[in-house]
């Protein structure tokens, strides 16, 4: 009975471990992409209006491989749309500020509806720990600044840094 018993632990240990395996094999294939589409990323990250044959010649391709490859990246949801990066310095905006934002007890939604209605404000995200948002700013001056956030300071503490530059912007994570 108890050998019995070990054959059955032992049989659903061996079964189990199986298919925990198999499932990670199967989520990281799923999910991963390798050097090809990362080539193809990172060109289109760079410039999205490439043609289909330009972008071929870049990653040593044919037009209909790489198509097909877009087309998988983008039925996956990597590829989410083809955007363009706005210079907003050429917009006359000179100074660019990552706000970190605490909304005061009861004022989350509020200041998060003041962020979405600012339009200075080009991104925003909420986060973990001591601040709810993380936002950027394109200001054309430092003035401009204190105009802006002063209506937050009813309802947030903000702490403010000026970007000097951007070394890394909207990079690919490597897999």
């Amino acid at each position: 009975m108890h050998l019995a018993l070990i054959y059955l632990i032992r049989y659903f240990y061996l079964l189990f471990s199986f298919y925990k395996d198999f499932y990670k094999i199967a989520v990281v294939s799923e999910n991963a992409i390798d050097e090809t589409d990362r080539h193809i990323l990172m060109h289109l990250r760079t410039n999205g209006r490439l043609s289909m044959s330009e972008l071929a010649k870049l990653v040593g391709m044919s037009a209909p491989s790489v198509k097909d490859r877009v087309r998988r990246l983008e039925d996956r949801g990597i590829i989410r749309k083809f955007t363009v990066d706005i210079d907003t310095k050429a917009l006359g905006y000179s100074l660019e500020a990552i706000v970190r934002i605490k909304p005061r007890p009861g004022n989350l939604h509020r200041v998060e509806k003041m962020i979405i209605d600012e339009p200075r404000f080009t991104s925003c995200d909420k986060v973990t720990g001591d601040d709810c948002f993380i936002s950027r700013l394109a200001l054309k001056s430092i003035d401009e600044l204190d105009k802006l956030l002063d209506p937050f300071h009813e309802k947030a503490e903000t702490n403010t840094s000026i970007v000097k530059s951007s070394p890394v912007r909207n990079r690919p994570p490597a897999s």
